[in-house]
């Protein structure tokens, strides 16, 4: 089954855990230093929560579609490039306390897009190595010049 993920930069960890665990009526997937996700399955989501600065308003941090394999990955690989997207593949990169496969691309306004597949547990935050990779975690939507405009970055 593939769900759609969406990643929230949140001031209050704790606080949002709190709203979202109602109105989703499920506890969290996973809770780690400074993150938690979801697995809701209905609507079918990956809501992820990153801890951002103290004071500062919710905003999206990216977007994603979780699938069930790699093959799957490597597939939307292949279609997006097909249909002319830029595209940035990672292999076994270690984000969000997962070892994942990903691809990511940039829709119109610049929001970052993953396809990804969680293959492993990983006992870290880790980052991936993504064009919009920052120091402070894994998850960013800031843009490098080095990157297409259409690639993106995200994690999962």
């Amino acid at each position: 089954m593939s769900r759609a993920q969406l990643a929230l930069r949140v001031s209050d960890l704790e606080a949002s855990i709190t709203f979202y665990s109602k109105l989703f009526g499920t506890e969290p997937a996973k809770r780690r230093e400074g993150y938690a996700n979801f697995a809701v399955s209905e609507p079918p989501l990956k809501l992820v929560l990153i801890e951002g600065e103290p004071g500062q308003e919710t905003r999206l941090d990216h977007l994603g579609v979780e699938v069930e394999s790699t093959e799957q990955v490597d597939a939307a690989a292949t279609r997006l490039k097909d249909a002319g997207l830029a595209t940035f593949e990672e292999n076994d990169t270690s984000c969000c306390y997962a070892v994942q496969d990903k691809v990511w691309v940039h829709g119109p306004g610049r929001e970052p897009w993953e396809v990804y597949v969680v293959k492993a547990d990983a006992g870290t935050l880790g980052k991936s190595a993504g064009p919009h990779a920052t120091a402070d975690g894994c998850c960013t939507s800031r843009t490098t010049e080095d990157t297409p405009a259409a690639a993106g970055c995200a994690c999962g």
